[in-house]
């Protein structure tokens, strides 16, 4: 190697984080003045970019606590495998991305063994919804963090956690974003009478789609009854197809399954309301311009557990505007006669839907940065070196 040649460590323990991955290695390239190269574990994104992972990172998709304890020999194993190779390459930096119940196990154990090895977290934990003690306890080993949310860095330093850039959402810059946004945009207030497009989207997990999607069928069926004319569209991924399929069998209402993100991307574009699993998806509505009902179903750990969570709402948009824009049903409360309410509302030229339209052009505002996330996470991280490693670029 070379004196002008970056060795990086990453670790993307899901598709997300994945994509901020490669996104950050192909906004890196231009800057180092050597070869840059890879180490670690990751998806498609990142191995596109030329990382050979250590191993197959959907390992680590895992979702609720009682996930993580069912599967906790296997990654125990794969902490200490990503550590170990981690540590015996030697990298220049080390950058964490998200899936902190991996990545920060794996930090902690790379600062022991390499305790001048700068180490990034790209996207913030969750220090705002619950264990907000997560953010001091990051700072012997976490360098900095980029966040992808804009309130992160005031409730970061409020908490004592390192040092927190706002590097900007990849959603906000993303081109299908962009595009849905624009076709929504033009759509205007609301769909036509006959013309109505309802989005069902259960999430990406096997866990949440058995969860909800049989409630989702319930809100269907009641809302055909109600408007005869709706179509149900319910994009999936090609690794939950079989499951989705085997639960929508027998509705009485048939949605159009369709498999894959170019899918996906078409069926947003027609829809003029969603019902959705709480997550990320929920904030992708919002940024293409799609009202929704959120909806989550947590596991039996988490109920227990429901008096840690110190978040007002699950859903990003709320959490960006600071005020209520996104109706969120929760366990028991996902009712089908509360949804279907919600979808009737929400795809006419409504006080609902212009409401949650103008909240979604505030979370907008919010979210839109000068620079592109990938960009400004690249700059932050050759500073975090520098900084640590003094005209090492």
């Amino acid at each position: 190697m070379s004196a002008n040649d970056l060795k990086l460590a990453v670790i993307a323990g899901e598709v997300s984080g994945d994509l901020l991955g490669a996104d950050l290695v192909k906004s890196l390239r231009p800057l180092v003045k050597g070869d840059l190269s890879l180490i670690g574990v990751g998806g498609e994104g990142l191995e596109a970019e030329g990382l050979n992972s250590l191993f197959d990172y959907s390992e680590l998709s895992i979702m609720g606590i009682s996930q993580v304890l069912a599967r906790l020999p296997k990654l125990i194993l794969r902490i200490r495998q990503t550590a170990r190779a981690i540590v015996a390459a030697k990298p220049d930096i080390l950058v964490i991305i998200d899936s902190p119940d991996f990545t920060h196990r794996v930090a902690r154990i790379v600062r022991k063994s390499l305790p001048d090895l700068p180490i990034v977290n790209y996207v913030c934990p969750s220090v705002w919804a619950w264990k907000p003690e997560r953010a001091v306890n990051m700072r012997p080993y976490v360098d900095h963090v980029l966040a992808v949310l804009p309130f992160e860095p005031e409730v970061m330093q409020r908490l004592g956690g390192p040092p927190t850039t706002y590097v900007g959402h990849r959603l906000a810059s993303d081109a299908n974003v962009l595009s849905v946004r624009a076709r929504q945009i033009e759509k205007g207030t609301g769909s036509s009478p006959g013309s109505v497009t309802c989005l069902l989207l259960p999430g990406s997990r096997g866990s949440e789609i058995s969860r909800l999607l049989p409630a989702f069928g319930e809100a269907a069926d009641e809302l055909r009854s109600r408007h005869p004319d709706m179509r149900f569209l319910l994009p999936t991924v090609p690794r939950q197809e079989n499951l989705v399929r085997q639960i929508t069998a027998s509705w009485p209402v048939q949605p159009e399954i369709t498999v894959g993100a170019t899918a996906k991307w078409k069926a947003f574009a027609e829809a003029d309301a969603a019902v959705a699993a709480s997550g990320t998806v929920i904030l992708e509505l919002a940024l293409a311009g799609i009202p929704v009902v959120s909806t989550y179903k947590a596991d039996w750990i988490i109920r227990l557990m429901h008096k840690r969570i110190k978040i007002w709402t699950a859903a990003i948009p709320n959490l960006v505007a600071d005020y209520a824009i996104v109706p969120e049903y929760l366990n028991e409360a996902i009712r089908a006669g509360a949804l279907s309410r919600w979808v009737e509302r929400l795809t006419g030229n409504t006080p609902e839907r212009q409401a949650m339209l103008a909240g979604y052009g505030t979370v907008w505002q919010r979210m839109t940065t000068e620079k592109p996330p990938g960009e400004t996470a690249a700059r932050v991280v050759l500073d975090v070196l520098n900084t640590k490693k003094p005209g090492h670029f």
